[in-house]
């Protein structure tokens, strides 16, 4: 498994999307939270610079892998943010690994299939590596060593998507450890389903912030040409992570 350390402090771990590597989804603001913390982002496995087992890739698995990456790195406990399909991996390392974190931030995470429009689940059984984004592909080449494996990346990642079950209402609420649950107002992922998570989260905090999926990280496919690293949530990340 891919990863790369920034920074020191407290450690923090960041874990990507789907069709995503470090740089195409945290380039912009990696810069910024490791300025207080040890930053440790990961590329899970068929992304990036990390290989890809025989297996259909799932979201248990995903959080297996971190949690061993952590014990590899004699790292007891972390705070983790995950985007997107990260952050549903983030979710299931809050439930199958509690012990190792310390706080999660859920950004842009699924939890249930009625938490995106209808249109989606159309989208990805039709999904076509050539409308995958532009950006997306040049970054996958760009950290793969062996950049034959964008396709099978594209595959997995949709093969996961169309098969996705709900997380139940009861392995949610065992989620004991704070949370801060984010999405954009113009995101994939729908308000109700942010709120619903927040209601089954008792300690959770919600933030809508304006703009598109990926916008307040500064994911590549969503910078614009007025771009400011002030637009970033990183005050809303450190102070939910430096509260006691």
């Amino acid at each position: 498994m891919y990863y790369e350390i920034y920074g020191q402090g407290k450690p923090l771990v960041l874990i990507h999307g789907g069709g995503s590597t470090i740089q195409t989804n945290f380039g912009k603001i990696i810069p910024l939270l490791a300025r207080n913390r040890k930053v440790i982002a990961v590329e899970l496995e068929a992304h990036g610079r990390t290989n890809s087992r025989n297996t259909d890739l799932t979201f248990e698995q995903d959080a297996d892998d971190v949690a061993e990456l952590l014990k590899n790195l004699n790292i007891g406990k972390a705070d983790f943010f995950g985007f997107s399909n990260g952050g549903t991996t983030a979710l299931q390392i809050a439930i199958r690994h509690h012990e190792i974190v310390n706080k999660i931030i859920l950004g842009s995470a699924l939890a249930k299939r009625n938490g995106v429009p209808d249109w989606f689940w159309g989208f990805m059984e039709n999904a076509r590596l050539e409308n995958m984004p532009a950006l997306l592909k040049a970054g996958y080449k760009e950290a793969a060593a062996d950049t034959n494996g964008l396709q099978l990346m594209h595959d997995k990642d949709a093969k996961r998507m169309i098969n996705f079950k709900d997380i139940s209402d009861e392995q949610i609420k065992s989620i004991k450890t704070p949370a801060l649950i984010i999405i954009a107002d113009k995101d994939i992922i729908t308000p109700e389903h942010a709120i619903e998570m927040h209601r089954l989260i008792d300690n959770s905090e919600l933030a809508i912030i304006p703009g598109e999926h990926g916008e307040y990280i500064g994911e590549i496919t969503t910078i614009k040409p007025d771009f400011k690293e002030s637009d970033l949530i990183v005050t809303i990340i450190e102070r939910f992570l430096d509260k006691k």
